[in-house]
């Protein structure tokens, strides 16, 4: 059995993951250590629910006694912080999306990966099904990709890496710059839409609708055909932590590597710094150059406060 450390329980992704590997018998969280807004109550009813031996005082104890950790809080600015004690101990560790938010982070990611770190992370869209089934066909009767445009709702950057990262698992590595192609509104809605190039001539497009739940939508066109498919987020977790579990088991590292789990936030990043320089396209690899990141303790305070009622884990 393999045993996870769980870093907090802001979002709804541990109790989804509690139930989904409470179903079978490969993996359960064994502890969590808990420096988010949920609270006592809901830790409490999330240990005695999901079956955890214990909190842990210090994410030192919690390293300590787990097999792999999960970093699941939505302050994406302390990922890295969170990550360090299963990485000091040579231990893999998987980081929830947004993985993080800035440049310097990105950096200091690919420092520990070369550095010998199993870091594992990001959006389960990457490994949905409907990809995986487009990417298995053969290449000979579906054509080469050309161009992917994808949809999502909710918000900029914790919601809308979701799409960036489907993208990017259709496409592969090697996003050249993110250009700000334009924002619509109406009734105190905004959906804004990004250019991606990729320097193999390729390209994709994205549109975030903030405010509202949009689906995933995805159109890929190739050199045979066209295709759109609405991705179903019912099952959506079971691919990416089936992934991780084989590589925990002894088997093949299937998940994407650290530079492929950057590249979204870097095209992102690109993307509002393109905005911020009124639609210019911004290159990933001048990202250096400009001011722009996504401030994780801004969207952990406004998340907190939106959820203040809803406490999931006493529902």
């Amino acid at each position: 059995m393999i045993r996870i450390g769980l870093v907090n329980i802001d979002t709804s992704h541990p109790l989804a993951f509690s139930k989904i590997m409470r179903s079978g018998n490969r993996a359960r969280y064994a502890a969590v250590y808990n420096d988010g807004f949920r609270g006592d109550d809901e830790l409490d009813a999330f240990i005695r629910g999901a079956g955890l031996e214990r909190r842990a005082q210090s994410l030192d104890e919690l390293a300590e006694i787990s097999d792999v950790g999960f970093i699941q809080g939505c302050n994406w600015d302390l990922h890295l912080k969170h990550a360090l004690p299963f990485i000091n101990r040579k231990k893999p560790v998987f980081i929830d999306k947004p993985v993080v938010g800035n440049l310097a982070d990105c950096e200091t990611l690919q420092t520990l990966s070369d550095s010998g770190a199993v870091i594992f992370g990001g959006s389960s869209l990457r490994y949905c099904r409907e990809i995986s089934a487009f990417l298995s066909r053969p290449a000979g009767e579906r054509g080469d990709i050309v161009h992917v445009y994808g949809t999502s709702g909710v918000d900029e950057f914790n919601y809308g890496i979701h799409i960036v990262e489907a993208i990017c698992g259709l496409m592969g590595e090697g996003a050249r710059s993110c250009a700000f192609c334009g924002r619509g509104a109406a009734g105190g809605k905004t959906a804004e839409t990004y250019g991606i190039s990729f320097g193999d001539g390729r390209s994709a497009a994205y549109t975030v609708f903030s405010g509202t739940y949009q689906p995933f939508n995805m159109i890929i066109m190739t050199t045979k055909l066209s295709e759109r498919f609405e991705i179903d987020t019912a099952g959506i977790y079971e691919p990416l932590l089936e992934n991780i579990f084989d590589y925990m088991d002894g088997g093949a590292n299937r998940l994407a590597p650290v530079p492929a789990m950057t590249e979204p936030v870097k095209i992102m990043l690109a993307g509002k710094a393109s905005r911020e320089a009124h639609g210019a396209p911004v290159a990933l690899s001048e990202l250096g150059g400009f001011d722009v990141s996504f401030d994780g303790a801004l969207f952990e305070r406004g998340y907190a406060a939106a959820n203040a009622e809803r406490k999931i884990y006493l529902a």
